[in-house]
């Protein structure tokens, strides 16, 4: 675990209210368990337990869900100015120490432990640069950023997200094909979707 975990911090964005889905979509089921404590549990593959959740909306809620869990969690209390604040709360809670912070979303329920190793992998090899996942033509999160990057991340206020700061070093990033990325859960039919495709995929289906 040793070589995932050195250097590494991980965040997982959460405190969005889901209107969209009209549930609490954080702690919808997927392969027998909510799909934050599966996030959670990718994360520590490559960060250890330097793991923290950004809560927000339905914080109680969450925050009892993950209270066997060895993470950390950071309240985001201004969450409904937009996903900047969640980010600006990330950074501040990586421990000082750390030389990269990962950049998770909650609602990208895909993303696999393997696709987290691979995008940890490219980091690893180019520690100075940005990793994030490649999907649907242009760079986005999952993301590794190193420290550098850290006052441009605090900078986003607002709708503006990450992906901001990865156009703005657009030369300093290294692309990790990342298929599962693009697959979100905002809305009822998402989930739909998202049971269809694993059951297709799973022994014995379709």
């Amino acid at each position: 675990m040793d070589e995932y975990t050195s250097g590494l911090h991980a965040a997982i964005l959460a405190a969005g209210a889901g209107s969209r889905f009209g549930d609490l979509k954080q702690l919808v089921r997927l392969r027998g368990e909510p799909v934050l404590h599966e996030l959670v549990a990718n994360a520590a593959f490559v960060a250890g337990s330097s793991v923290t959740v950004v809560i927000g909306a339905h914080a109680p809620t969450i925050a009892a869900s993950l209270r066997q869990r060895a993470i950390s969690l950071a309240l985001n209390r201004g969450w409904e100015e937009g996903i900047a604040s969640s980010v600006r709360v990330a950074v501040n809670s990586s421990p000082p120490g750390s030389d990269a912070l990962l950049l998770m979303l909650a609602d990208q329920v895909a993303v696999t432990a393997d696709d987290l190793k691979r995008l940890h992998a490219s980091w690893h090899r180019h520690p100075i640069l940005i990793a994030a996942a490649l999907y649907r033509g242009a760079p986005g999160l999952p993301a590794i950023f190193p420290r550098w990057a850290f006052t441009d991340l605090l900078a986003l206020r607002g709708e503006r997200d990450p992906k901001t700061v990865l156009r703005r070093n657009i030369d300093r990033v290294v692309r990790v094909p990342m298929s599962n990325a693009g697959i979100e859960l905002d809305t009822p039919e998402d989930l739909l979707q998202i049971e269809a495709a694993l059951a297709g995929s799973e022994p014995g289906g379709p």
